[in-house]
């Protein structure tokens, strides 16, 4: 018995070793690119062995596409040994469906101008109530551009973020222009005098009409104080239903409260949001670029009685961008526009007139004398 296992090893051993020069026969018939492919699928595989024993990790997509391309080249299913067969089937299939929609896209429905996109997206800003249909409908009764809803919903630009609004959602701006002609403004700021005191200035001005309304200024600056410049400002016959003010504290819940008995709603500017008072913020740059940069207030008199200077040449003769351009009152009747664009009339001279001590210069036509 004994020598019948020994005559049996010895048979396994001697076909064994016939086996491999075979085997090495049966390789070396291969083709080379098929050799090469193998050694390289093999070695990826080994490397990923190495990395999992070091820190278990998933494959890298690009190990997936490689090991799923170079088993095009051989009989892969004898040299996969790090996952099942199942798993680099399913790698080929991920590929190639990256590799379709990757196709589709560059042999897919031509993209439309980029000039009309542009149009589409700022139509879509513009109008927050309207759809692909309605655009769609614009596009081709207004512009003669026929457009598909579907191909107009690629373009649309994503929503902004946070909760909707409703059915006919508005920003801020649009709503200030929408009511601008019954809306007021108000603010705060602040002047240094040359012996450094500091002076509150409170102005209240027309959003519509670009009008300052109202404009005084005090050290001690209280909510009673605020109350009586409303009530100076607002005489009643004015159409004012809206006041957009920030949320300092000299605005009280009595002063609002007051406020709401002269019909006025008040709009109250968000945390740290200048820009939703946009109007009187620019006023008050306009007043110190235009006026108390170039000069230092004695005393809380001289600063009162230079800044109402400066608003009746505001309201009177200066020209304001926003009003196409235009003066909310002017002092006299405006010439129209003549055919001559070069030529001053001749029968009329330029005046001008001093204002600030000549900070400011107002400039009118003034007929010679028959």
């Amino acid at each position: 018995m004994p020598r019948l296992d020994f005559l049996s090893n010895v048979l396994l051993t001697i076909f064994d070793l016939l086996l491999d020069p075979l085997m090495f026969i049966r390789v070396s018939l291969r083709p080379r690119c098929a050799l090469a492919a193998e050694n390289l699928f093999l070695r990826k595989q080994w490397a990923l062995y190495l990395e999992r024993k070091v820190k278990p990790r998933r494959a890298k997509a690009s190990a997936k596409l490689t090991l799923v391309l170079l088993s095009r080249l051989f009989r892969w299913r004898e040299a996969l040994t790090i996952v099942k067969p199942d798993t680099l089937i399913r790698w080929h299939r991920q590929g190639f469906r990256l590799f379709w929609r990757w196709k589709s896209k560059a042999r897919g429905r031509p993209r439309i101008p980029a000039g009309l996109q542009k149009l589409i997206a700022d139509m879509a800003t513009s109008n927050v109530t309207w759809g692909e249909e309605r655009i769609a409908a614009e596009l081709l009764l207004k512009l003669g551009i026929r457009v598909s809803p579907r191909t107009i919903r690629r373009y649309l630009p994503p929503p902004p973020p946070g909760p909707q609004r409703g059915l006919s959602p508005q920003g801020w701006m649009t709503f200030v222009r929408n009511h601008a002609q019954a809306m007021l403004a108000c603010d705060f700021f602040i002047a240094i005098t040359a012996r450094f005191r500091v002076l509150y200035v409170f102005v209240i001005m027309g959003v519509g009409c670009r009008r300052i309304i109202h404009l005084n200024v005090t050290a001690h600056p209280t909510a009673e104080w605020t109350l009586q410049q409303f009530r100076n400002a607002i005489f009643g016959e004015e159409l004012y239903r809206y006041l957009i003010h920030d949320r300092d504290r000299i605005y009280s819940r009595e002063l609002d409260s007051s406020l709401k008995a002269m019909s006025l709603r008040i709009l109250k500017t968000p945390f740290r949001a200048p820009q939703a008072n946009a109007y009187c913020e620019r006023l008050v740059g306009s007043i110190r670029r235009e006026c108390l940069d170039f000069l230092i207030p004695l005393n809380e008199k001289h600063l009162r009685r230079t800044l109402k200077e400066w608003v009746v040449h505001y309201n009177r003769s200066r020209p304001h961008s926003s009003l196409g351009p235009g003066i909310p009152v002017p002092l006299f009747d405006l010439p129209q526009e003549g055919s001559s664009r070069y030529r001053i009339p001749p029968y009329c001279s330029v005046v001008a007139n001093p204002i600030l001590g000549g900070l400011h210069h107002e400039y009118r036509l003034e007929r010679f004398a028959a």
